[in-house]
């Protein structure tokens, strides 16, 4: 599923809660700040987007809380966790696995979730069962798999972008 939640809903950019206008630039606000508030309006959608630091694993708790705070009452119980979970693994792969910067986008509105995280790395990730010798490592994109409804990588300019959605109402 190849589609792209978007909305003219609130949006925090930099530190401030404000509506984005249409035909606004897309990379408006990868400032690398954190977003302070973000606003959810019925029947609206709501936007976090952060620059990730290269090799900066800080990040990954950091987008982790960005991300629960998008969600604070949004979708069934359990839906925010594993938005959680799948971010985290999303951010840490890119962070690990690129020598570049990242951006995550999160994108929510009532029906769902899209979260996606933008690298400068061309190669294309590919979920594998992990060996006993690699430990804990190795199970992100297998995660990503597992629970997201749906999932993809797509080139986009020298890098990638991958991706995952939830819906709201999903248990």
């Amino acid at each position: 599923m190849e589609r792209q939640a978007r909305g003219s809903g609130r949006a925090t950019i930099a530190g401030t809660s404000r509506t984005r206008g249409a035909g606004e630039a897309e990379n408006a606000g990868e400032t690398g700040q954190d977003p302070v508030e973000t606003t959810a309006e019925p029947g609206c959608s709501s936007q976090l987007r952060r620059r990730l630091g290269r090799a900066d694993l800080r990040a990954v708790p950091e987008a982790r809380r960005a991300v629960r705070e998008l969600l604070r009452g949004w979708g069934k119980p359990g839906r925010s966790e594993t938005a959680e979970l799948l971010t985290s693994e999303l951010v840490t792969n890119a962070l690990v696995h690129t020598d570049d910067d990242a951006v995550l986008t999160a994108t929510v509105s009532p029906s769902g979730l899209r979260v996606e995280v933008r690298d400068g790395a061309a190669g294309r990730p590919r979920p594998s069962a992990p060996t006993p010798d690699e430990g804990t490592h190795g199970r992100g994109l297998i995660l990503v798999e597992s629970l997201a409804d749906t999932w993809g990588v797509r080139a986009q300019g020298g890098g990638k972008v991958v991706w995952f959605e939830l819906a709201a109402g999903a248990a």
